[in-house]
C-alpha cells in the first residue's frame, strides 16, 4: 500500500509541475510558425510545425507534451539562426489518434517520413524524455539522416532511469491524468477528444514495458551527442556515466583528444523543472550546435 500511494503521490506531483512549464510559455515571445500541417507517416499523419530559417533541427517532445508545452519558450530562441521542426507523436496534440501498434522504431521513423515530406535529407535531433527515447532510436536507425544528436533528460533503456521512476511507470492509470493540465492541453488541439482515454492506454501501455535499445547500438552513433540532464531529473547517474563512455566520453582530455560528445549535468534540477532552463538549456544547445 505505502509504495502505490509514494506512486499516485508522484504522478499528481508531476501533473501539477507541468502546469508551470504551460504557463511560462504562456509568457515567452511567441511568434508564429512559418508553416505547419500533417505529413504521411506509416499509414497515419503526423503534425509539424516550421518557424524560422537556416540549418534544419527537428525538436522531438516528451510524453503527453505537445509543441507549446514542451518547446514554447526554446522555439523562439532557436528560430532567431535555425530552422525550427517541431513534431507531435502519434496520438500527441494535433495528430490524431491510431491504433496502430506503438513502437519507439515505428515513431523514429515516422520522423523520417516528415524529414521525406518537407524535404529534409539530414537535421540536427533534439528529444525530451520520450521524445528523447525516440531521437535514440532514430540515430541508430536512420544514421545518414542525423548530424548531431540532443538528448534531454532521456535514457535508451529502462535501466537508465531511478526505480523509483520505472516503479512510477508500472502503476500509472488513465484515471491519474483525468482534469489535468496535460488533458487540457489535449482538448484544446486533439482532432478527436474522445480518444483521450486510449491514447493513454497506449502510452502506458509502452511505459510499462521494459525496453533497451542496446549498449552495442549506442556505441555505433556516430553522430555527435549531447546529453543534457538534471542531477535530480531521475536519471540513473551511474548508468548515465556507462551512456556517455559509450558515446566516447569520461577520457582525460588533457591526455588525449577531446570527444565530440558533451555530457550537461545541471543542478538543483527535476525532470519536470529541467525543460524551464531555456536560458541554461539554450547556451548548451546553441555552442554545440555551431
Amino acid at each position: 500500500m505505502k509504495n502505490l500511494f509514494n506512486a499516485r503521490d508522484l504522478i499528481k506531483l508531476f501533473l501539477i509541475a507541468i502546469i508551470m512549464p504551460a504557463a511560462s510559455s504562456s509568457n515567452a515571445q511567441q511568434i508564429k510558425p512559418t508553416g505547419s500541417g500533417y505529413a504521411p507517416a506509416n499509414g497515419t499523419k503526423v503534425y509539424y510545425e516550421v518557424y524560422g530559417d537556416g540549418k534544419p533541427i527537428v525538436l522531438l517532445h516528451g510524453a503527453y507534451y505537445t509543441i507549446e508545452m514542451n518547446w514554447g519558450e526554446l522555439i523562439p530562441e532557436l528560430a532567431k539562426t535555425r530552422k525550427v521542426i517541431a513534431i507531435e507523436l502519434q496520438g500527441h496534440g494535433h495528430t490524431p489518434f491510431s491504433d496502430r501498434k506503438l513502437s519507439r522504431a515505428t515513431l523514429a521513423n515516422d520522423v523520417e517520413k516528415v524529414m521525406d515530406y518537407l524535404k529534409i535529407d539530414s537535421a540536427d535531433i533534439a528529444g525530451y524524455s520520450f521524445g528523447g527515447q525516440v531521437a535514440y532510436q532514430f540515430a541508430i536507425q536512420s544514421p545518414k539522416r542525423l548530424k548531431k544528436l540532443v538528448i534531454i533528460s532521456s535514457v535508451y533503456k529502462s535501466e537508465g532511469w531511478v526505480t523509483e521512476v520505472t516503479g512510477v511507470f508500472k502503476k500509472m492509470k488513465p484515471e491519474f491524468f483525468a482534469n489535468s493540465p496535460l488533458q487540457a492541453a489535449y482538448d484544446a488541439v486533439a482532432p478527436d477528444k474522445t480518444k483521450w482515454n486510449k491514447f493513454l492506454e497506449q502510452m502506458i501501455a509502452l511505459a510499462g514495458e521494459p525496453f533497451n535499445l542496446g549498449d552495442d547500438n549506442i556505441a555505433k552513433i556516430t553522430a555527435p551527442v549531447l546529453i543534457i540532464s538534471g542531477d535530480n531529473d531521475g536519471m540513473d547517474k551511474i548508468e548515465l556515466a556507462k551512456t556517455y563512455k559509450l558515446l566516447g566520453g569520461g577520457v582525460s582530455a588533457d591526455l588525449q583528444p577531446m570527444p565530440k560528445s558533451q555530457l550537461a549535468i545541471i543542478p538543483n534540477q527535476s525532470h519536470v523543472s529541467l525543460m524551464k532552463q531555456t536560458k541554461t538549456i539554450f547556451g548548451y544547445l546553441d555552442s554545440f550546435l555551431q
